[in-house]
This record gives structure tokens, sequence and C-alpha cells, in this order.
């Protein structure tokens, strides 16, 4: 071997061995704590590196779509508050509809834009998601306050009478009166204070839609709780709503003292009523 083959083979073994790559576990741990600019896995020439580069360019397309959801979900609160409005609350109810039950309101106050990216109208939700917005809610410095009015109230004053006393209630039990409430629907309530009704406001407004998350989950937790004292009618399962299981149980059983009976069917109306337990 000739001496400039030689020292070239010296140099070589001398010169230390090439830094091993980040693993991708580490790679994503930069990104996501904002130590690595995602340019950077373009020089990468492992699979797994464009892979990741991939996920998070959606990853971060989805969190700006989500933002600019929540952005336009909090568009009334915003421009409430510009306005000097600085407690807005949204105020929803559940339970106009069924044969049973009472009708919950709730009222909710955020007191800035908050990051929940489950928010949305109680309608477009199942039972275990909304089960955790209403803890989302609830935790996240919302204030909230819940009114009803039960079935006698609901008979007494009707339906509509009913829900906006519960309205009432919902926003005199939150720890300080609001300076604006925003009503879903077309109706004012009888409220001493200003407000503002939003059509279809449960999927328009981000208070509104808290408020019918709480409402809704408040209320079907009552109708849980009334299906183990009436346990033939299967509350728990429709909430008091007009299923076929649900009126089957009427024929059979006859209206507990929480039906609605002034709405009922006709045929259901002049069954005997059982004993109240």
């Amino acid at each position: 071997m000739s001496g400039r083959g030689a020292r070239a083979e010296r140099s070589a073994a001398d010169r230390p061995p090439p830094a091993p790559r980040p693993t991708l576990a580490s790679l994503t741990a930069a990104l996501r704590a904002g130590t690595l600019d995602p340019a950077a896995l373009e020089a990468d020439p492992r699979a797994g590196a464009r892979h990741l580069a991939e996920r998070w360019a959606r990853r971060q397309a989805h969190l700006e779509t989500e933002r600019r959801r929540l952005e336009a979900l909090f568009a009334y609160e915003a421009a409430a508050w510009e306005a000097g409005a600085t407690t807005v609350a949204g105020v929803d109810e559940a339970g106009r509809g069924p044969l049973a039950g009472p009708v919950v309101a709730a009222a909710v106050v955020f007191p800035a834009v908050a990051a929940l990216r489950r928010l949305r109208d109680s309608k477009q939700l199942g039972p275990r998601d909304r089960d955790r917005l209403y803890d989302e809610i609830a935790s996240s410095g919302a204030s909230i306050g819940i009114g009803l009015s039960d079935v006698d109230e609901i008979e007494h004053h009707n339906i509509l009478g009913a829900t906006q006393l519960a309205w009432a209630r919902a926003v005199a039990s939150l720890p300080a009166v609001p300076a604006l409430v925003l009503l879903d629907g077309n109706c004012p309530g009888p409220l001493p204070i200003p407000q503002r009704t939003v059509v279809k406001g449960d999927a328009r407004c981000a208070s509104i839609a808290a408020a019918s998350v709480i409402a809704k989950v408040t209320r079907d937790r009552l109708m849980v709780d009334l299906d183990r004292r009436y346990p033939q009618y299967g509350f728990a399962r429709h909430k008091g709503y007009a299923t076929a299981d649900h009126l089957a149980a009427l024929r059979r059983f006859g209206p507990s003292p929480v039906h609605r009976r002034r709405y009922l069917p006709a045929a259901l109306r002049q069954l005997d009523l059982p004993l109240r337990a």
C-alpha cells in the first residue's frame, strides 16, 4: 500500500463516527415543545420522519380549523365584551318536548374564550361526549346557573311559561347578575336584564351551546333518578320522550305523578294515576 493510501486510511479511522439521528419519538417531543422547526424534517431521509412531517402538518391544519371554529362560536360574546358587557350569560333549556319530568334550564358565563374542542350543540353529541364536555365546562372557569320547572308548574303555566320560569331561575342562580343574556330561539324571556335572542343559538353561540349541554346532562341525570322511583316506565332510557316503549308502559301502568297529563295523548289522559312513590 502506498504511503498516501495508508495515510487516508488512518485519517478515516481517526474521524469520530457520525452522530446517531434523533429518534422519531424525540422529534415528536421537540415539535410539541416548539424547539424543532417542522421544515427540518424535510432533510431527514427516513420514511418515518416524512410521515411524522405529514401528520404534524395535518394536526396543525386541524388545530387552525378548530381555532377558527371557536373564534366564530364566541363571536356573540366577543362583540358584547367589546361593547362593554363584561359578563354575558348564554341560556338554553332541555326537556320541552317530553311527556314526563321537569324542564331544566342552564345559564353559562364564560370569562373569556375557552378552548373547549368538543363545545357544540348538545344535540350533536352522544351521552359520553356530553358528560365529558359538562365536566370541561365546569372546570373551565365558567359560571353556571341551573333552574327548573316541575311537572305541576308545566301543567299550570304551559310548557312555554314553565320554560321561561326555568330561564329566570337559572339566571338568578348565577353568582352575579350578568350584563347581557343571550337566549336560544326567538322568544324573549321575562328577565329584567338586557337580552338578545339567537335563532339556533345552541349551534351558533358558545355560551348558549354550553348551556344546552349543562341543561341536557342535568336533566338526563334527574330522569335517571326518576327511573329508580318509577322503573316500570324506562325513564333512564328515553328520558320521558314519547318512544314506543314509553307509550306502551303508559297504556299498561297509567301515568305517574311525574307525567305531564295535559300533554299525554288523549287516550292516555284518563287512565288511573298510580299512587305517589
